[in-house]
Parts: structure tokens; sequence; C-alpha cells
């Protein structure tokens, strides 16, 4: 870890603090937490995937439906990137923090389930998983190893094993509605939580966007980790600009230590 300065060790005391005495805590997480661990995120100036590719020719609804051909093909180096991928620092500081009790939730923007492989347990999805996929015609779902091989590898898209038909990745795609199920339980965390830690999130992306908000108007107490500033600034109790994967085990190790 490099040196930080010393507004920023103030910072991580204050958040550490608050974690500590709070407890009840809620944690959202956004590209930003995933890109040390070399997945590229979507809207960063010059390397986000959005600034290369236009969304609604290459992932959305629309695409899938009359050209799955062009989804499969721009999804395979998103494919391979989550494949390679090895949970960070930050995700395993956030593990730890929800196996110490003081996080209950995590609501993640990503698809790539590195929060499981780093062993979290309470892990909401609001974007879907590329984990799984789902049979569009007898919607049997089926875990992505069993095919990503043969996909990866050789460009082969997922077909059904019962019925031939194509299989959709289980992720959001434009034009998509969020899981429903998924999404209201989100909700009701960030509505019951006592804090909430905003992690590699721009708050961008709406619906997922508005989740702080949903805590803040409870009282909840909120810190935002970005490398740029948010709409929810304003009302943060602690900013800490800088890399997540440098931020958040500070923060979990001067909490965790304390007990």
């Amino acid at each position: 870890m490099g040196e930080l300065s010393t507004e920023i060790i103030q910072d991580i005391h204050r958040a550490a603090d608050l974690i500590r005495t709070i407890k009840n805590g809620v944690v959202l997480t956004g590209a930003g937490i995933s890109t040390p661990s070399g997945i590229p995120d979507f809207r960063s100036a010059g390397s986000g995937l959005w600034t290369r590719y236009d969304p609604l020719e290459v992932a959305s609804l629309s695409v899938f439906r009359y050209h799955p051909e062009k989804l499969f093909d721009w999804m395979r180096s998103l494919a391979i990137s989550i494949r390679q991928a090895l949970p960070n620092p930050a995700h395993i500081a956030l593990a730890q923090l929800e196996q110490a009790g003081y996080v209950h939730t995590i609501i993640t923007q990503n698809i790539d389930g590195l929060h499981q492989r780093a062993g979290s347990r309470c892990v909401l999805e609001v974007h879907g998983s590329f984990s799984t996929l789902t049979c569009i015609s007898c919607y049997r779902q089926f875990d992505s190893t069993d095919f990503i091989e043969a996909y990866i590898e050789r460009g082969e898209i997922p077909h059904c094993p019962d019925c031939a038909h194509i299989l959709k990745p289980d992720v959001v795609l434009f034009e998509e509605q969020l899981p429903i199920r998924t999404w209201m339980q989100a909700k009701a965390a960030c509505q019951s939580c006592g804090f909430l830690l905003v992690a590699g999130s721009s708050l961008e992306v709406v619906p997922a966007a508005s989740l702080p908000i949903e805590g803040l108007e409870k009282g909840a107490k909120l810190v935002l980790i970005n490398q740029t500033p948010t709409y929810l600034d304003v009302r943060a109790d602690v900013i800490i600009p800088g890399d997540v994967a440098e931020i958040i085990p500070r923060i979990a190790a001067e909490v965790i230590s304390a007990r």
C-alpha cells in the first residue's frame, strides 16, 4: 500500500469509528471495486467499455433477441476478464467486515461474483450475474461453468441441453428490468441499516444510484469511497477519494482490531 495523505488517514479513522460504533451496515459496490482485479469498468473516460461501444448496439435486450451473436461476441472479452479475475483486498476486507458482524448485506452492481468468491455470504446482485444462464424457452437455469470453456475458447453460443434454445446470461441488459425480488431486498436492506458504505460507484446508473437515498431518508450515515465525486457527496458523513483496494482494507483492519 502506498503513502496516504494526512487528510485521507483522518477520514479512514472517521469511517472506522462510524462503522465500529453503528455496526448495522450495508455496502453498495460498483465497477470501481473490480477494476483492481482486472475487470474493465463501463464509464471511465478513455478506458470505460461504453466509451468504445454503444451499449444499445451490443448489450441491449433487442440485440439479444434479434442478433444474439452480436451480444455474445461483445461479451466474450468481458467473460474472459471475469474468468481470470481474483478477489482483491477490497472484496476480502468487506467479507471480513461481514463475518465480524459490522456489515449484514452487500449490494453490488457488478456481475462478476467476486464478492462471493472473497467469502461474502449475503450478496444482492441488482444487475444480475454472469454465473448462471437461463433458457429463453423452457426457463431452466444452468451454471455458466458448464458452458464457459466452449464459449471462451471457441466462441460457441450456449444452448439449452434440454430444448436446444439459446441460453441467456443472467445479467441485466439495457431495456431490461432489474430482478424485482433482489431489488426489493436491496431497498429493504438500505431502509433498515445504520450506515451505508458506497465503494467504487460513481452513482450514475439508475435505479441503483438511488439506493443510498433509501437509507439516508431513514437516518443512516453515509460513507463514500470513490475515485471521482458523486451526486451524494453533499450528504455524505465521510468522503474518501481514492483506490478502494487500498482504503477499505485499512478501514476494516482498524475496525476489527479494536473489537
